[in-house]
């Protein structure tokens, strides 16, 4: 009875874990193949059916020739071969018996020369050419011309094949390459960009933290006249759309002189109706003996808030710290209004990867090597933090 309990227990949860795991691979999926796609190089991108590993050719040393040679899986007498590429352009044709036209043999173009004669095929008069077949030349006439590539046995280059180039598999090997973002910080200044991006989000988020901290806890703890007033015009800001203050807030950078700055990125967004509402109400939350056992100790103001409050208020902190970190990190209306695309000293990663998108169209490794980039830091400050955010998400009380 035990083990049958037991069994049904594993087996459901052996169920349980297959389709988290399941549906885990599944949003997992996109960001694996931007990843992995950026490490590929750009001929592989366009390789059908796609590929998720990125693979490069293999070459071979082959004596007589100065650079390594590519090699190829061919067809040679019956088994699959590697083959190096002596030519990429052979002519040939199919030549065929004028009596038996079924019947076609492939030869270049340079080894069956004119007879000078004609034969009628099909009513109509056509050439004959000296073809070699088994050591003894036939006439016969020419059917299709077409070009095809000669591959060689890397060991005995008399030993070659004559094989279509684009139908043929090259021989390749799993490989990760860091050209795609060496190319994309080096001549698309994605580093600077990335810089520039890091330097505005954390000065928004300092900014934010500051201003919601000390504005939430004067609207708490502090009693002055019209506060509740004051707290009920701040947080109606919350309700005014963006785009109303786009046209206002450019005017007033350009009376400040801020335009194309990244003065412009940080300083109007420092202040949040929203971190301000949310710091105060988890200050409310916290019992008020414990402030005025300080203040009886002989604590100031900003001793409760920097040594009780802050402490006690780690989730919430968290909280307003990743929505501000998404928020600046991905803002992009902003810096296009107020930041010129063109100049790659004060643009950002968002600004950056539109530029990017449109220069590298025809290159979707580069383009995606720009969106790891644009992408890692954030996730990878997730899984740094992410102690706090769950805890952020979790916590309704005040830590002991």
């Amino acid at each position: 009875m035990f083990a049958s309990q037991r069994l049904r227990k594993w087996l459901r949860y052996s169920a349980i874990y297959l389709t988290l795991t399941f549906f885990a691979l599944v949003m997992l999926f996109p960001f694996l193949v931007m990843l992995f796609t950026s490490f590929k190089q750009v001929s592989d991108t366009f390789i059908f059916p796609p590929r998720l590993l990125p693979r490069v050719p293999v070459s071979a040393e082959v004596a007589g020739f100065e650079q390594p040679l590519p090699l190829y899986r061919v067809e040679f007498e019956g088994d699959t071969s590697e083959f190096v590429l002596l030519e990429r352009s052979v002519r040939v044709g199919y030549f065929a018996p004028p009596a038996n036209l079924e019947t076609t043999y492939l030869r270049e173009l340079d080894q069956a020369p004119a007879t000078g004669e004609t034969a009628v095929v099909n009513g109509v008069e056509q050439p004959l050419y000296r073809v070699e077949l088994d050591g003894a030349f036939v006439p016969m006439v020419l059917l299709n011309r077409t070009a095809m590539a000669r591959f060689a046995n890397p060991e005995d280059l008399s030993q070659t094949v004559l094989a279509p180039l684009r139908t043929t598999p090259p021989v390749e090997r799993i490989a990760f390459t860091l050209d795609n973002y060496r190319s994309v910080t080096e001549l698309h200044a994605m580093d600077r960009s990335l810089t520039n991006t890091a330097l505005v989000t954390i000065g928004v988020v300092l900014g934010q933290l500051t201003t919601s901290i000390l504005g939430g806890y004067a609207f708490a703890r502090l009693q002055f006249p019209g506060r509740d007033r004051l707290f009920v015009i701040y947080l109606g800001t919350i309700m005014v759309p963006f785009v109303v203050l786009i046209t206002p807030l450019y005017q007033l950078m350009v009376m400040i002189g801020w335009v194309d700055r990244l003065a412009s990125l940080i300083i109007p967004w420092i202040f949040t109706a929203y971190g301000t509402f949310l710091m105060r109400q988890f200050f409310l939350s916290v019992p008020k003996e414990i402030e005025e056992a300080a203040i009886i100790d002989g604590a100031s103001r900003l001793q409760i808030l920097w040594c009780i409050f802050i402490p006690a208020s780690t989730p919430a902190l968290a909280s307003l710290t990743t929505f501000t970190f998404l928020y600046a990190w991905n803002s992009f209306f902003w810096p296009l209004v107020i930041i010129n695309t063109g100049n790659e000293n004060n643009r950002v990663l968002t600004l950056a990867l539109s530029v990017l998108g449109g220069r590298a169209a025809d290159s979707p490794n580069l383009v995606l090597a720009g969106a790891a980039i644009a992408v890692l830091p954030p996730v990878l400050i997730y899984v740094l933090g992410q102690r706090f955010f769950v805890e952020s998400a979790t916590s309704s009380g005040v830590k002991g």
